[in-house]
Formats: structure tokens, C-alpha cells, sequence
């Protein structure tokens, strides 16, 4: 996505909201200098692979990846807000920016939580520096919402486990240089006998099967394992663990998803409102139209409200420390949805401008449609909050 505009960067009032501390603030104007920087401004989107590279290097020069990954290898904490934050930030400005980040933090969630000190060690301080680039290996054809129908498998041979089969739809697959990957090691039916693997890019037996083109360019690709052998020591966990430490990551991210869907509607809002007040529009302007003002009212309350959801389950479980599976899954679903309206109404105030190549609202509008889809789709979404509601009421 361009970072050309006129626009003087991203509204931050809601850090105002009891949910911040000053060091949130800082946070958050440093995320919005490096949006502002010649680091950002320089990104060829035409190449996204070296995008992405260069994209990742940056982030780790600028110290914002520490967010992401932790601070230190030997306890890698995450405050999922600065991890809301950086995302709704750097989504307002590039959604390529908001991947780069996302996907440090998301390919070594899991090390960070159930690695060994040495692989936290080894892995980690690459990661957080930018040297090197990971991704999160989980989905598989037939296996997306339902994990418990994972058939890419693992076998313990002495010392080292060997993994067959293949994971579709890896972000940064093709360029990551660790993935974590999740197997069936078959201790249990069903998600408990799932286990966690960290995995090199230089591996014997780890090849890209295929590179996926979709329609907001990312890298993508389905990866293959063949008689991939690795040492047992890069199991995460114990042997069966790995669904929960899967959940246990995709808690800590996924409201950052809703961020940035956040970051995309802000986007689309503030693109609007500098559109309808320039627009010429039967002898005034279209922002003295009825209509076009209950739109804009429509959006900036759809956004406020989706706020309040996703930073209410970030500081629930950096404050509170308590679970936000119900949270989370209710802020995802919530922004999402509503980025993706206040997106749709964007385009339609632009009106023929709005979807014309590389304008700004054609490439929100390509954006946020993966959004509602990844990390658990909002039909997902619904059915984990159901299921939480249920087990408490």
C-alpha cells in the first residue's frame, strides 16, 4: 500500500483511553515516526519478497520488533499492546509494513513461550535484530479451522523427529528463514497428539512446494517435508502440546489482528474525510450532504467501538493476566467486520475514483478482505465465543 499522502499520519486519541501507560505513548509515536521514514517511503511493493526482507531489516534497526518478540530471549515477555499498537500503526501507513511485523512476532511466539533457553537463544536475537525472517506453519489443505485434521506427521527416530507432509498458505513461506510447525506425533486422537518443531529453511528435507499469489501481494507459499529429519531438541514442549501452544499464541495475536483492521478502517476514515470535504458536490461540497455525514458517522463509531473491543482484550491479559479466548475472538471478528464496511463505504464516497488502480481505498479494500479469513475466520470467531460463553454460564 502507498505511503503517499496528504494526510499528516494517523489520530492517536484513543491512547488517551485508561487502558494506556506512558510508555504506550512513546511507543506509539515511535511506530508513527518510522511510518513517516525514508525506510518506509523507499519500499518497492513490485518486488514483495525484498520488500519484505528490507521491510523486517528496518523494523529490527528502528528496535520495534523487540515488541513483537520480546525484549530478551531469556524471557520473552509480550505487551500485547504495544503489539496493537505497532500493527494499527504501521497497517495505517503500508499494509505490507503491518505484515512484516506481524509475522516476526507470530513465527516465534511459540519459541518464546515453550522453547529451550538455547533455542530462545539462538533464534530470537536473529529474529528480533530483523537478520532473519519467520513464519508460522499450521494450515493445511484440509486442515485450516479444524486442526484436528493435521496429516502432515512427525516420527521420533533416537535422537531426532523426521516430518512428512505439507502446510499451505505459510506467510512469509519461501523467504523465512525459521518456521515453526506444528505435526501430528500421534501420542492422542484428535488435537492432543499434535506437537510444535522449529524448523530452518536450510534443512535437509524442507523445500517450497509452491509460492501463492493472492490478491494484497504478501509472500505466501505451501511448504513440503520429505524424510525431514531434525534433532528432538526443537521439539517446543512436551511431546502432544502442540495445539495448546498453537492457542497459546494465537491468543497473544490474535487481537493484534483486529489492530490492524483498525489501522486499515482509520486509513479509510481519514481518506474520507479529506475526500468529502475537497469533493465539489451539487454547488457545496459532498460532505454537506445528510448522507455522506451519517456515513462518516456510521464508520468513526464502527471504529471506536472495534477499539474498545481489541484494546480491552490486550490490557485484559497484560493487566488482568487472565485468559482472553472470548476476548480476543470477539475483537478480531468485531474489527475485521467493520474495517471491512467502513473500507466498502470508503470506496463508495470516492465513487469511480475509489477503485481505480493504486488508489488508496482499491488497496484498503484488497487488504482487509484477508483479514476476515486468517487467524480463525469470523464464522470461527463466533462459534470460540459461543463455546467460552457456554462454559461459564
Amino acid at each position: 500500500m502507498s505511503t503517499a499522502s496528504s494526510l499528516p499520519g494517523p489520530t492517536r486519541d484513543h491512547l488517551d483511553w485508561p487502558f494506556f501507560e506512558e510508555r504506550h505513548h512513546h511507543f506509539a509515536a515511535e511506530v508513527d515516526a518510522f511510518g513517516k521514514s525514508s525506510a518506509m517511503a523507499s519500499i518497492d511493493h513490485a518486488d514483495v519478497d525484498a520488500a519484505c526482507r528490507k521491510l523486517v531489516k528496518s523494523l529490527g534497526d528502528a528496535g520495534l520488533l523487540a515488541a513483537a518478540t520480546g525484549s530478551s530471549h531469556e524471557e520473552p515477555l509480550i505487551d500485547s499492546r504495544l503489539v496493537c499498537l505497532a500493527r494499527e500503526t504501521l497497517a495505517w501507513y503500508d499494509g505490507l509494513a503491518d505484515f512484516a511485523f506481524a509475522m516476526q512476532g507470530l513465527g516465534t511466539g511459540a519459541i518464546g513461550l515453550s522453547g529451550s533457553p538455547e533455542l530462545r537463544a539462538a533464534v530470537l536475537p536473529k529474529v528480533r535484530a530483523g537478520d532473519w525472517l519467520a513464519a508460522f506453519a499450521l494450515s493445511e489443505k484440509d486442515a485450516g479451522s479444524d486442526v484436528a485434521a493435521m496429516s502432515c506427521a512427525a516420527r521420533l527416530e533416537g535422537d531426532h523427529y523426521v516430518l512428512d507432509g505439507e502446510k499451505t498458505w505459510i506467510s512469509n513461506g519461501g523467504i523465512a528463514d525459521v518456521y515453526t510447525v506444528f505435526a501430528r506425533t500421534g501420542e492422542a486422537p484428535g488435537t492432543r497428539g499434535i506437537s510444535a518443531f522449529v524448523v530452518f529453511a536450510d534443512d535437509p528435507g524442507f523445500s517450497i512446494a509452491e509460492r501463492i499469489e493472492v490478491i494484497a501481494p504478501h509472500p505466501l507459499a505451501t511448504i513440503r517435508f520429505e524424510n525431514c529429519r531434525i534433532p528432538a531438541s526443537r521439539r517446543l514442549g512436551a511431546p502432544g502440546e502442540g495445539f495448546k501452544i498453537a492457542m497459546r499464541t494465537l491468543d497473544i495475536f490474535r487481537a493484534s489482528v483486529a489492530a490492524a483492521g483498525l489501522g486499515f478502517a482509520r486509513r479509510a476514515l481519514d481518506e474520507s474525510l479529506a475526500h468529502v470535504r475537497a469533493r465539489p458536490m451539487f454547488g457545496g461540497r459532498l460532505a454537506d450532504l445528510q448522507l455522506t455525514q451519517a456515513a462518516l458517522g456510521d464508520m468513526a463509531t464502527g471504529i471506536d467501538a472495534a477499539a474498545l473491543l481489541t484494546y480491552r482484550a490486550a490490557w485484559r491479559r497484560d493487566v488482568q493476566r487472565l485468559p482472553t479466548t472470548r476476548e480476543a475472538a470477539m475483537a478480531k471478528m468485531t474489527a475485521t467486520e467493520t474495517a471491512q464496511s467502513v473500507i466498502d463505504r470508503a470506496v463508495q464516497l470516492f465513487g469511480g475514483r475509489g477503485v481505480r488502480s493504486g488508489e488508496i481505498t482499491e488497496k484498503l479494500y484488497r487488504e482487509i478482505r484477508a483479514l476476515r479469513i486468517y487467524e480463525g475466520a469470523t464464522e470461527v470467531q463466533k462459534l470460540i465465543v459461543a463455546r467460552e460463553l457456554l462454559k461459564t454460564n
